[in-house]
């Protein structure tokens, strides 16, 4: 219903701001990621998303449109509401989200507060195939850490390693560091294999 906002900055606060719009003042929620990225000057402009509830309408409001497709992904989820969603979007990067839900990592996304195992797990089975058509992670990093990847999971298997298991702490490491090489790759793997 409203897709965007234009107007002045009233107010602003980590978690909202008010924007003026032609003497009409719109509060809308924010995630710390959004509210890092506002700019010091009065004019703005968020991408938004309305909450219709039986006793509220809330107004979310987002700094890119990357981030505001990953809050609609995340609340389509059963058990993950606005709240937990817009506290995911202040705990990681969109590009965090993205990479765990891609590679399946649980713990990230359990690590957000208010998201159990459960939860975690539906986010996961859910969205990865979601997250994968409709985002491109970076694909050349993407594509280039891959290729390590392989050669270390290779590695690693050779030494007698379980490729599950390795993949695991593999994906773990490339979350920290994308552009670890493969030597990289290895000696971090063996120190938590």
């Amino acid at each position: 219903m409203i897709t965007q906002i234009r107007g002045k900055l009233i107010e602003k606060n980590p978690t909202y701001v008010v924007v003026d719009v032609s003497g009409v003042g719109y509060w809308l929620n924010i995630s710390l990621n959004t509210f890092s990225l506002l700019p010091d000057d009065e004019a703005i402009m968020l991408y938004t998303h309305l909450s219709v509830k039986e006793d509220s309408h809330t107004l979310y409001g987002f700094s890119t449109k990357v981030e505001r497709e990953i809050f609609k992904l995340l609340i389509s989820v059963s058990g993950v509401g606005p709240s937990i969603a817009r506290t995911m979007l202040s705990s990681m990067t969109t590009d965090e989200i993205q990479q765990a839900i891609a590679s399946g990592n649980v713990g990230v996304i359990q690590s957000v507060k208010g998201i159990g195992t459960k939860t975690a797990q539906r986010v996961l089975v859910d969205l990865k195939d979601k997250i994968s058509k409709t985002f491109a992670i970076d694909e050349v990093s993407f594509a280039e850490s891959n290729t390590n990847k392989n050669e270390a999971l290779s590695a690693l298997e050779v030494l007698g390693f379980n490729r599950k298991q390795s993949e695991k702490v593999i994906d773990k490491i490339l979350l920290e560091d994308k552009t670890a090489r493969v030597e990289t790759l290895i000696k971090k793997a063996l120190k938590n294999l």
